[in-house]
């Protein structure tokens, strides 16, 4: 008999009284209900993250000064020496770049919208601007990285995770935390997978990334010829053999493998009927615009995230690519804005009709701004903007968030923030406050330390909040 496996037997088998019950305490800890820390006004999130870096300048941030500095190296005084990338930093001159997009004042708040995004301008008074978001990283998959997990490091979970480990699912039919991925056009950067996952979180907390087609979710369809009785047999004899493991082993995945699948043969079900929009009214896809019906285009997503939150899905992510506009900047902004901007707008304005706005928090961000100064030439009617991370646009909606409202603001080029800054440790505490989540307390034990979304940072912006 082998030494090392008896040794190992004896003290498994030694310890497994103790051990046994220990994970009992676990496992039931995980599959509780959870329950906010106090009454919260959103019950679940989308996130419309525009994955790239838009121009906040050419968006939203009005700069009208800009206008008679066109071509003007930007004073040092401005830069402060502060980091640029690799891309920029050699440049002999930083020429200033106003937008020449025209700019105007919408609904009773006034707030200033692009020419590029008159949908978005129309629900003006729904929409809660963060003009002073700022943060750490400059280039793109730390930014990314820090966005959803709030450190620049892969690792820890994304915000979408930390969610469904809070909040749970309010539909045992479908995943409480869902992505969507949509191409746009122009310079496209990679979208690791990790963006959306769970970290040191079981792994049941991962987003589910759903995809364009006839099978949404990879694995999930039987193969040809196999009935869904066969499925369930199969299913109930691996479950006692995966039961048996974690006895021997007492490790929570194998109790998450159970679970998990248990959640895809339930999802055969209850995905083919949330992925059929042939359901919806022609007014749908009139209201959400002209990709409204190419399954995988933004638009599409956008209808099929609000079905979700209508289901109970509690954290809906929708990434779309190509927004990061190093030159022949306005082609390209106005190809992603005729994209976007219809159905963005339509998701808020569907939630509320629909009575759905008040429950859930709409977020329109990317990982970073741009900067004010051209990247290369800079011409009458083009010019490129690299990485900027000391001040972003983004808005919200819904949720508890004031409508209406412009919070933040940055100097006269829009490249430091000189009122009210949020960074997005600020911006995740406050969305967890809307749904009744008190960040600091939103916790896991990981090698011997309690570790947070918010890590030792935010606060919870009030001036956002109604």
């Amino acid at each position: 008999m082998n030494l090392v496996e008896t040794r190992r037997s004896f003290f498994r088998k030694g310890a497994s009284g103790v051990s046994m019950m220990a994970l009992a305490d676990l496992l039931a800890a995980e599959d509780a209900k959870p329950l906010p820390h106090f009454a919260g006004k959103a019950k679940s999130v989308i996130v419309l993250f525009q994955h790239g870096g838009p121009s906040q300048m050419d968006l939203f941030d009005w700069k009208p000064d800009l206008a008679k500095r066109r071509g003007e190296n930007l004073p040092d005084s401005v830069r402060q020496g502060q980091r640029l990338t690799g891309m920029t930093a050699y440049q002999e001159s930083f020429p200033t770049a106003p937008t020449i997009f025209k700019f105007g004042q919408h609904g009773q708040s006034g707030n200033w919208f692009s020419e590029l995004v008159p949908h978005m301008a129309a629900q003006a008074d729904e929409l809660c601007f963060v003009k002073s978001l700022h943060t750490e990283a400059i280039n793109h998959d730390p930014a990314v990285t820090f966005s959803q997990t709030g450190f620049q490091l892969a690792g820890r979970p994304s915000i979408g995770s930390w969610v469904a480990y809070g909040l749970g699912s309010e539909n045992q039919n479908l995943p409480a935390y869902v992505v969507m991925v949509s191409q746009g056009g122009g310079n496209t950067q990679a979208l690791a997978d990790r963006s959306f996952g769970s970290g040191f979180l079981p792994t049941k907390y991962a987003g589910v990334k759903f995809r364009s087609g006839a099978d949404p979710v990879l694995y999930l369809s039987d193969p040809e010829g196999y009935s869904r009785e066969a499925r369930r047999r199969y299913l109930d004899d691996l479950g006692r053999l995966n039961e048996l493991k974690l006895n021997e082993f007492q490790d929570p995945e194998i109790a998450t493998r159970i679970a998990q699948y248990e959640m895809a043969f339930r999802m055969q079900s209850s995905v083919p009927e949330l992925t059929d929009l042939s359901t919806e009214p022609e007014k749908t896809f009139d209201m959400y615009g002209p990709d409204a019906r190419k399954p995988g285009s933004y638009a599409a997503n956008c209808i099929l995230a609000r079905r979700m939150v209508e289901r109970g899905v509690r954290f809906v992510q929708l990434f779309h690519r190509g927004w990061d506009q190093h030159g022949n900047l306005p082609k390209e902004i106005r190809g992603q804005c005729a994209q976007t901007d219809q159905p963005s707008a339509a998701l808020v304005a569907d939630l509320k009709q629909r009575g759905l706005l008040d429950s859930t928090i709409v977020v329109w961000m990317g990982e970073f701004g741009r900067t004010v100064y051209s990247q290369g030439t800079l011409t009458e009617t083009n010019y490129g903007r690299d990485h900027h991370p000391r001040c972003f646009t983004a808005w919200v909606a819904g949720g508890g968030f004031k409508g209406g409202v412009s919070y933040g603001e940055t100097d006269d080029f829009s490249y430091n923030i000189v009122k009210d800054p949020v960074d997005l440790h600020d911006l995740h505490a406050t969305m967890l406050h809307s749904m009744g989540v008190d960040h600091t307390r939103l916790t896991y034990k990981f090698q011997g330390r309690h570790y947070r979304l918010t890590d030792v940072k935010g606060r919870v912006v009030r001036g956002l909040l109604g």
